[in-house]
C-alpha cells in the first residue's frame, strides 16, 4: 500500500464516507509491524492503529446497540445483546472487513504480509474497530452510525441467531466444495481444570481459520463462525 492518502477514495465510496482527515484513515490502516520495521523518522508523528481499537470497539458497540434498539423494539435485553456480540465478535468484524476489501488498503510488515496478514480474521477486526474509530474522530458520532447502519445488516444476524456454526459450516463446504472440513487441536494451554483450547479448520489443504475457546467444541464453533466469514467474502 502507497504513503498518498489521495489513493483512499475508493474505499471511502465503500465506506460511503469521505474523510476531512485522511491522516486519521492512514493510522486507522497501520498495524504496528509497518512500523516497527519501517520507521518514520521524517513523519514522527505517524502512529500505528491500536489506540483506535481501542476506541473503535466503543464506537461499533454503541452504534451497533443504538441500530438494534431502533430495529427490534419488542426484543428482549438477552436477545438484543447476542445479536450485538454476533455482530462485533471478530468474525462478524472480518466479515465486514473482507467486504470492503480492507485488506488491500493495510500497511503490514513484511512478515505478516507473508504469512497472509491482509486476510487474516483477527488482524481485519481489529482494523475495522479502528476505522469506525477513525470516523468518529472525524465526523462524529451520526456519521459513524450511518456507517454501521449500510455496513452491518442488523436483520440477518437477528435471523441467524442460535445457528450452529459447525453445522452450518460442514452444509456449506459439502455444497459448495464436495469436501469435507477437518478440526484440528493445535495447541492446550493451561491446568486441566482450566484448559483453552485451539483449534484449526481446514478444507483440503488449506486452511481457513482457527480459534480458541475453553472446550475444543467451543473452539471448533468459533473456528467455524470465522471461517464462514472468509467463504462469504470469496463467495461474495
Amino acid at each position: 500500500m502507497s504513503d498518498d492518502t489521495n489513493e483512499y477514495t475508493s474505499l471511502e465510496t465503500r465506506l460511503g464516507y469521505t474523510f476531512r482527515s485522511r491522516g486519521l484513515l492512514e493510522q486507522a490502516l497501520t498495524h504496528k509491524s509497518f512500523l516497527n520495521e519501517r520507521p518514520q523518522p521524517d513523519r514522527p508523528d505517524r502512529r500505528d492503529n491500536e489506540r483506535l481499537e481501542f476506541l473503535g470497539d466503543a464506537v461499533l458497540d454503541l452504534a451497533v446497540g443504538h441500530l438494534l434498539m431502533e430495529t427490534f423494539p419488542l426484543s428482549s435485553e438477552g436477545d438484543l445483546s447476542k445479536v450485538r456480540a454476533s455482530l462485533v465478535s471478530e468474525a462478524g468484524l472480518a466479515q465486514v472487513a473482507l467486504e470492503l476489501a480492507i485488506g488491500e488498503w493495510l500497511f503490514l510488515g513484511r512478515g505478516e504480509e507473508q504469512s497472509g496478514g491482509r486476510h487474516k480474521p483477527s488482524l481485519l477486526a481489529d482494523a475495522m474497530e479502528a476505522v469506525m474509530a477513525a470516523v468518529y474522530l472525524d465526523g462524529g458520532f451520526d456519521p459513524a452510525l450511518e456507517v454501521v447502519r449500510r455496513l452491518f445488516h442488523v436483520e440477518a444476524a437477528r435471523a441467524g441467531q442460535g445457528s450452529d456454526y459447525k453445522t452450518r459450516f460442514q452444509e456449506r463446504v459439502q455444497s459448495e466444495l464436495k469436501v469435507q472440513p477437518r478440526y484440528v487441536v493445535v495447541a492446550a494451554i493451561g491446568p486441566d481444570h482450566d484448559k483453552t483450547f485451539e483449534v484449526l479448520v481446514t478444507v483440503g489443504d488449506r486452511e481457513l481459520a482457527r480459534a480458541c475457546g475453553k472446550s475444543k467444541k467451543e473452539a471448533e464453533q468459533r473456528a467455524a463462525e470465522l471461517a464462514l466469514a472468509v467463504l462469504d467474502a470469496e463467495f461474495s
